[in-house]
């Protein structure tokens, strides 16, 4: 039999009536991350979620480093599927476990049986073949309690499955089961962070990036294009709405006081977000504010920022400090994009002295010598949008 993907589920096996839809949204998500790799059945049984080659041309390697990153996963093994005889399992334990075996000093088996009618209990199987394995590799030794590699046994309702520790799935829901959301790109580190933890709680994103051309370069935008790209093996593809932001920049320069330059940007992207969220259908705005981190991010500029937003503004890095957020920048891979050095349309326009605590309306009074209807529909007509696809990933 052929080598076979085992995934358990997390959260999912809580949603009592509304789990199958949660399972079904789970293998819709996984059938297209598999596209790329081959033919694969994706079918879920016992609170277990199975991925079945349906030839010997499929790249189990591939499926495996996307299965690693389907949102709603919480552990995956790649298993051997056998006959439930206990020889047959053991035979399979010898040979497709065998460098492993070979590599451990100790080792434990342990033995489920879903399938009630098979012969032995669970205690007895693993027994069994513990005993067998130690002598075909008389260098290990048992250990219950630490041992280099556990040797699992399922015996399930089709067939056996042989397979070592499982690995860590990425956990939380399916994208897409908890709807749309606008999530807010820079080129910076948090941003990317912002989404991708959104993203976990399965939400599918539409992604907005301000672009200032002349004053940040074609760089820039291709950085967060790369960015886009490199969170979508989390996320599944994903659509950058590249928003020309210089005119609007120009007349807050021109007509309004420095010391307000972020706030007034801030609060221009909160409307142009508003309008694509219309478009998509998206239900909430994303941010990647930290609290304190810069002079934007206070309990008084966010609030600001948004009063002109009737959606509900997520900050998953909120309360993150920036070790924090590198941390996981490292682990989904965005952290050395990142910190390339090209400006967004934050860095240059901002301000010597910026306003930490603006009076009370100060923000509407600067607002009030400006067009904000005309200049929001200009950078929404002009917005280019960038499709960033799964098989790009």
């Amino acid at each position: 039999m052929n080598e076979i993907i085992l995934m358990k589920l997390g959260e999912l096996v809580l949603k009592g009536l509304n789990r199958r839809s949660f399972e079904d949204k789970l293998i819709s998500n996984a059938m297209r991350r598999l596209r790329p790799h081959g033919v694969f059945r994706v079918y879920s049984k016992q609170s277990t979620m199975y991925v079945e080659p349906r030839d010997d041309s499929c790249d189990m390697d591939g499926a495996w480093e996307a299965m690693k990153k389907l949102f709603g996963v919480v552990g995956l093994s790649r298993a051997r599927a056998c006959g439930k005889d206990k020889q047959e399992m053991l035979e399979t334990a010898k040979t497709y476990l065998c460098d492993q075996l070979m590599a451990a000093r100790s080792f434990k088996v342990e033995a489920k049986r879903a399938d009630k009618s098979f012969p032995m209990t669970s205690i007895q199987l693993a027994q069994y073949v513990g005993g067998e394995l130690h002598d075909a590799f008389p260098h290990l030794t048992a250990d219950m309690h630490h041992p280099d590699l556990t040797v699992h046994l399922e015996v399930r309702d089709y067939a056996a499955f042989v397979h070592a520790d499982p690995e860590p799935g990425a956990g939380g829901l399916p994208v897409g089961i908890g709807g749309r959301a606008v999530s807010l790109l820079s080129g910076g580190i948090d941003s990317p962070v912002a989404s991708w933890m959104i993203a976990k709680r399965g939400i599918a994103l539409e992604m907005v990036h301000f672009y200032s051309y002349p004053y940040t370069s074609p760089e820039a935008k291709d950085k967060v294009i790369e960015l886009a790209r490199l969170i979508t093996p989390w996320c599944g593809k994903l659509t950058v709405h590249v928003v020309p932001f210089t005119k609007i920049q120009e007349e807050l320069r021109r007509a309004c006081p420095e010391e307000l330059f972020t706030l007034l940007m801030r609060r221009f992207m909160m409307r142009i977000a508003l309008r694509v969220a219309d478009r998509v259908k998206a239900g909430a705005i994303v941010t990647g504010e930290s609290l304190g981190q810069v002079a934007s991010q206070t309990m008084e500029a966010m609030r600001l920022t948004g009063a002109v937003c009737d959606l509900p503004v997520l900050r998953p890095v909120v309360g993150m400090d920036k070790e924090e957020i590198v941390r996981i920048a490292r682990k989904i891979g965005t952290f050395e994009t990142s910190i390339l050095p090209y400006e967004d349309c934050c860095t240059v326009f901002t301000p010597r002295h910026p306003r930490l605590r603006p009076l009370p309306g100060e923000i509407e009074e600067a607002e009030a010598v400006l067009d904000i209807d005309a200049l929001v529909q200009e950078a929404y007509d002009g917005i280019e949008r960038i499709q960033v696809n799964l098989s790009e990933a």
